[in-house]
């Protein structure tokens, strides 16, 4: 079985190599860089979502593999307060794209405000932390959960519900025949 995720960024790769090893442990897992063909920093829950879709089916269509996957991190603002939100879609040849959420956090307002005017998280956070590329380590959640969770932690809820109902969808496909 060949799975690919669509993206460089080691806590997303490193989410999706930990579970996929856990159900097929024999796969071969292949990652690139593919569009997400949303805004750098997507601001909602509907963008964020329709990034980590466009990326799981802009990797299925450059891989050909029996699964593939897109992540996506993105924000939210809910009554006044920003919220860092996740999401997950995983493209089966079959032309299915199931898609799922994960854990979605409040972030402070220090960091919002930079966000309202246009940058993006994962710099902003570099700046905040004075740690470089922190979105490929623990991410703003694991700053902000005192690194209770990271970021890869955080990618790998999603990529096993997204497993699951994968296995969901074979499993009653058999036993229908």
């Amino acid at each position: 079985m060949k799975i690919a995720v669509g993206t460089e960024n080691k806590a997303k790769v490193g989410a999706v190599q930990a579970i996929v090893s856990k159900y097929f442990p024999d796969a071969q897992l292949e990652n690139l860089e593919v569009a997400s063909d949303v805004s750098v920093q997507p601001f909602s829950n509907e963008e964020t979502r329709q990034g980590a879709v466009n990326r799981a089916r802009n990797t299925l269509l450059k891989t050909n593999a029996d699964l593939a996957f897109g992540l996506e991190g993105g924000v939210d603002e809910i009554g006044g307060v920003m919220y860092c939100c996740n999401w997950g879609a995983v493209a089966m040849k079959d032309g299915t794209v199931i898609s799922s959420s994960g854990a979605q956090f409040a972030l402070p307002e220090v960091i919002a405000q930079e966000l309202r005017m246009g940058k993006e998280l994962g710099p902003v956070m570099d700046v905040y932390t004075d740690i470089e590329n922190i979105r490929h380590h623990q991410g703003a959640i694991g700053i902000f959960t005192n690194d209770l969770i990271d970021r890869k932690q955080m990618f790998e809820h999603i990529v096993t519900i997204l497993i699951g109902q994968v296995l969901f969808k074979l499993n009653n496909q058999q036993s229908s025949l």
